[in-house]
């Protein structure tokens, strides 16, 4: 059921608990749980975390705790599946979810004692009906026996025969009923989307208790960030979420500085500022952060001569010499850097480069230290898929979890340092599969697999990593074909997960369109092609549209999966 107050409903009722915290292992899932950690700090709450990826971990983490504790809570997973179907608890365990992962499951909805959903109130949710989809088994007892005494045999036929026609009306109706339930419900988890940000949720929290901090507000923009950077949300949804945290920031760092109220350069301050779309560029040279970032990638053209020709062209038109472009950003003339947003800005238009400024966020504490809110999504992503072994499997995540502090600056270099690496084997892999014609059209979608071998290809079996190099390849994709149908098309991409066990992990990514919801059909047709085929797949993502599956069943599942889609 949804909770109407957060504070009375879900927070004042754990405050006095031992609490559970399951958390998936996603950037936004990492800045909810620091804010919900901030907030069980100050109020001392006994929390245990568990970080989980995946349903079977999440299965395996409740059986583990169901005997020590009796209220979990669930950040981004476990809204869109039926809980207690999954994890059959006792009557007295209670579920708090705060899940991003749309369309919502019916039961969660409608369970009154159990499941308890931390949803902002005004996003979109279109659930059903609760007696569209419910109905209350009638036990009818057949009296007809009782009734019929000391009835003369005529009037006893007559009965027999309106109780026969009753029954079959009420069939019929059950029949009309049901079928009209499965169309219902097929509408409603057809498509699979994202809400708003959970760190913009636990945030709103700790705004209503008024127990918010600069921190929590930062956590909460990286979170909102991480659903723009992973095209989870459309741009319509982020610059309206941005608007409302525009107006947190200028409550929290609105200052009247003069001599007297100066404020000393190690404070923390979050600034909204128009920035370049360029991955990382601050942190590294202009030209490295031009050729690695997707959108002026693919705009340019880059894995072509023409392409690299054409970026010499944008770099002179603006007027800036190599030397300083391919330095690092700290390093480049302070008089080119003053006017350099507003010059690339002019030179991006003529060269059909109209989205390169994007509304954002960025944090300053220190003399050197400022981030935007992308370098710190990039550098948390990578940290968490980092695929070099370093001790148990939770290590990566609670370093990605560490970097968010800002005492951890060790931590967010060295995420910064794999995510330019991450980006650099990106955008060669895209430049690979465009240049040997790898992304082939099956007819409903484009399809690409990544050999045993590709460089870079033990990253890909990650699943972030794969949606964004999925992402990314299909904008180029775009970008270079002449085939107007394959511009509408979406793509299904395929990289091997574990050669000794035989499975690779797949991924489904919607078209690449202006007017993209941001919707994705794959999920549910994931299943029914596994269904259909009796295929070997693992659906273990809280994301339905990422798949493990037997290499040796990939071919009658692409088959299975082109009928289904035609």
């Amino acid at each position: 059921m949804f909770i109407s107050d957060c504070r009375r409903e879900f927070y004042d009722v754990i405050v006095s608990q031992r609490v559970l915290l399951l958390v998936a292992s996603d950037v936004d899932a990492l800045c909810a749980c620091k804010i919900l950690q901030a907030l069980f700090q100050c109020d001392h709450v006994q929390y245990t975390l568990v970080p989980v990826s995946g349903w079977q971990e999440l299965e395996t983490a409740f059986l583990e705790h169901k005997d020590q504790f009796k209220y979990f809570v669930l950040i981004n997973c476990g809204a869109n599946v039926d809980l207690l179907e999954i994890l059959q608890p006792e009557e007295d365990t209670f579920f708090f979810v705060c899940d991003s992962h749309r369309p919502i499951n019916v039961v969660n909805v409608y369970n009154d004692t159990q499941v308890k959903l931390l949803v902002k109130q005004d996003d979109d949710l279109d659930v059903p009906a609760y007696d569209d989809i419910f109905r209350d088994e009638e036990d009818e007892e057949e009296d007809s026996e009782n009734e019929s005494d000391g009835l003369e045999p005529s009037e006893k036929r007559r009965r027999f025969e309106e109780d026969v026609i009753e029954r079959t009306m009420k069939r019929r109706q059950r029949r009309e009923w049901e079928a009209r339930r499965r169309e219902i419900l097929f509408d409603y988890e057809q498509y699979e989307y994202h809400g708003t940000s959970s760190a913009m949720v636990m945030f709103d929290l700790a705004w209503i208790m008024s127990k918010d901090l600069n921190d929590m507000l930062w956590w909460a923009i990286v979170g909102l960030t991480d659903q723009w950077v992973q095209d989870k949300i459309t741009q319509m949804k982020y610059v309206t979420d941005i608007g409302i945290l525009q107006r947190h920031v200028s409550r929290h760092n609105h200052r009247n500085e003069d001599e007297e109220n100066s404020l000393s350069i190690d404070c923390m301050r979050i600034a909204f500022e128009y920035d370049l779309r360029l991955a990382l560029y601050q942190h590294w040279s202009l030209y490295e952060s031009l050729c690695n970032t997707s959108y002026t990638s693919a705009s340019l053209k880059l894995w072509s001569v023409q392409g690299q020709k054409r970026l010499q062209e944008f770099l002179a038109d603006m007027g800036l010499p190599l030397r300083q472009v391919k330095q690092k950003f700290n390093s480049m003339d302070m008089s080119l850097k003053e006017n350099l947003r507003e010059m690339i800005e002019e030179s991006a238009n003529k060269f059909g480069m109209k989205d390169l400024r994007i509304q954002t966020f960025s944090i300053h504490f220190g003399f050197k230290n400022k981030f935007s809110a992308s370098d710190i999504v990039y550098a948390t992503v990578s940290l968490m898929e980092n695929i070099e072994k370093e001790g148990p499997e939770t290590t990566n995540f609670i370093k990605a979890l560490d970097s968010l502090s800002r005492g951890n600056l060790d931590k967010l270099h060295q995420g910064l340092d794999l995510a330019k690496k991450q980006l650099r084997a990106i955008q060669q892999t895209v430049a690979s599969c465009i240049c040997t014609n790898l992304v082939i059209s099956q007819g409903p979608f484009l399809y690409c697999s990544l050999m045993e071998g590709t460089p870079d290809v033990k990253l890909f079996s990650k699943p972030v990593s794969l949606c964004l190099l999925s992402k990314y390849l299909l904008k180029s994709f775009v970008c270079s074909t002449k085939n107007k149908r394959c511009k509408l098309l979406p793509l299904v991409m395929a990289a091997p997960m574990d050669v000794e066990r035989g499975t690779v992990i797949m991924v489904g990514i919607p078209p690449e369109t202006e007017s993209s919801d941001k919707k994705n059909f794959f999920g549910r047709a994931f299943e029914k092609a596994a269904d259909s085929t009796n295929s070997r797949t693992l659906h273990n993502h809280f994301d339905m549209s990422i798949i493990e599956l037997k290499t040796e069943d990939r071919s009658k599942f692409l088959d299975a999966l082109i009928s289904l889609l035609s």
